[in-house]
């Protein structure tokens, strides 16, 4: 398996989706409660190929009451079909189990950090509250119009730990925004499953 190289940031992914032509990007305005999806969710049920299906990049996003975000929204961009798969595994599509397999068999020890580049900002109390604010500046879109009852992060990294046994659990669940400081996460238990 050839050396592949390591994405240090998003923005190195969505260049070298670009640079593939796998990426479309959308600068008109769109709503990201009832257009944005519908839109990537077309290629799926619309009876494209595989091979033409691609990640999406929402560069202008407004909601219905026209309000913009600042922030662009990536659609798509780690499996809209194998070939955009196999960029964020840092491979060929023929690889990708391999890399798998090898990773599972070579787990990587967690390395603690002390001032992680991820905490560098800290919102609390009153900056989290009212529209705009908190979670509510984020661009999250309604995934599923007519289903969701409101905006829903549907990949987001989760990490909890119980309260009663100290156990941590980090996992991909479906959250849901319900205040600007509150998110709702459908986390589904099961034998050996998530715990918290």
């Amino acid at each position: 398996m050839k050396q592949t190289p390591t994405y240090n940031d998003l923005q190195q992914h969505i260049d070298e989706l670009k640079s593939k032509g796998l990426l479309q990007v959308i600068d008109q305005p769109i709503d990201k409660d009832s257009e944005m999806h519908p839109l990537v969710r077309w290629q799926f049920v619309g009876g494209m190929a595989e091979a033409d299906r691609k990640a999406f990049l929402f560069t202008n996003i407004v909601n219905a009451k026209g309000r913009k975000y600042d922030i662009p929204v990536l659609v798509g961009g780690l499996a809209a079909n194998r070939s955009v798969y196999g960029v964020g595994m840092g491979c060929d599509v023929e690889e990708i189990q391999a890399k798998w397999d090898k990773a599972i068999q070579n787990p990587i020890a967690p390395v603690m950090v002390e001032n992680p580049i991820c905490q560098e900002v800290i919102m609390e109390g009153a900056a989290l509250q009212g529209e705009g604010n908190g979670l509510d500046m984020l661009s999250i879109p309604i995934s599923t119009p007519g289903f969701d009852s409101a905006p829903t992060l549907t990949a987001t990294n989760v990490i909890t730990k119980d309260v009663h046994t100290g156990g941590q659990n980090m996992g991909t669940y479906r959250c849901q925004l319900k205040a600007p400081d509150r998110l709702v996460v459908r986390m589904a238990t099961r034998v050996g499953g998530a715990g918290g």
